[in-house]
């Protein structure tokens, strides 16, 4: 009789593409709602600029006294810095006029025979003193400033926009954490049931004598792999996504943050890698110490 030929199991080697599939899968999931939270953040930081005190001055006041305001209130830290500029700008009565007239369609010179609007700098408040306290101190402090009539804001907008924001957090973090404890426990069963049929062939190793780190290693080392590529092939994906969706919808371009984005890409890697050796650590110490009884 012809014998059977059997295909001879190395150790360490398992049937990889439903763990690889799982794993990537996980890490996909993951990294979606990374980008998703940088770009909440983005758009939070666009909002956010948005927030502005304008600063009305007196009149009949000169252009030294103008500029002398001007500098002083580009040296105070509230205001936003983009880049090398300072977020301040400044409206002449003139241009105030011209904007009004743009708006409404109405020139109120004709018949006042004077320009009844000010002189006035408009200021981005930095987000780190976006609180309705500290922006209404910045206000008192701006108001007692020579040659400033007055200071004004949106404060019900400041309001509502935090309250909103720290609503849209609070719902944000509490689904990324059971969102990652799922992926931990998805991705540690898929590589224990991986395991499973490297049980017999992990108690033969110690009975031949071969120490628990030798048995470890080869398991050890494609896991790493294994889980690196995944989080590679799941940054790969999300990066095509991003890039599509950039390329057909507009203004989205907008909330994209690169820095960040490389830096959700490495921890998807890293994070992969990490998980799966530590998932396969732990099923191959299960397998060491179960007894031949518990192994059947």
């Amino acid at each position: 009789m012809k014998g059977n030929s059997r295909k001879k199991t190395k150790v360490g080697k398992f049937k990889f593409i439903s763990v690889l599939f799982s794993t990537t899968l996980s890490l996909f999931i993951v990294g979606l709602f990374g980008v998703i939270f940088i770009q909440a953040k983005t758009l939070t930081k666009i909002i956010r600029e948005n927030i502005e005190i304008q600063v009305f001055l007196n009149k009949n006041i000169d252009e030294k006294q103008k500029a002398s305001i001007g500098k002083m209130l580009a040296s105070k830290p509230y205001v936003l810095q983009k880049g090398d500029s300072t977020s301040l700008v400044f409206i002449s009565q003139e241009e105030a006029a011209a904007s009004f007239l743009e708006d409404t369609g109405e020139d109120f010179t004709k018949f006042l025979n004077d320009n009844p609007l000010r002189d006035s700098y408009t200021i981005a408040v930095a987000e780190e003193f976006q609180t309705s306290g500290q922006i209404n101190e910045i206000v008192t402090e701006i108001q007692g400033m020579d040659g400033v009539f007055e200071v004004t804001y949106m404060s019900d907008l400041v309001e509502s926009i935090n309250e909103n924001l720290l609503k849209v957090s609070l719902v944000m973090g509490g689904f990324i954490l059971i969102l990652i404890v799922t992926v931990i426990m998805l991705i540690n069963n898929t590589i224990r049931l991986a395991l499973f049929s490297q049980r017999f062939l992990i108690r033969s190793m110690q009975l031949v004598g071969a120490t628990r780190g030798f048995i470890r290693k080869p398991f050890l080392s494609r896991a790493f792999f294994f889980g690196a590529l995944s989080g590679v092939l799941a940054s790969a994906i999300l990066f095509g996504i991003i890039e599509y969706t950039k390329a057909n919808i507009d203004g989205f371009a907008m909330l994209q943050n690169y820095e960040l984005l490389y830096v959700l890409f490495g921890g998807l890697v890293i994070v992969g890698a990490m998980l799966s050796v530590f998932s396969t650590l732990r099923a191959v110490n299960k397998y060491l110490n179960m007894s031949l009884d518990e192994l059947y």
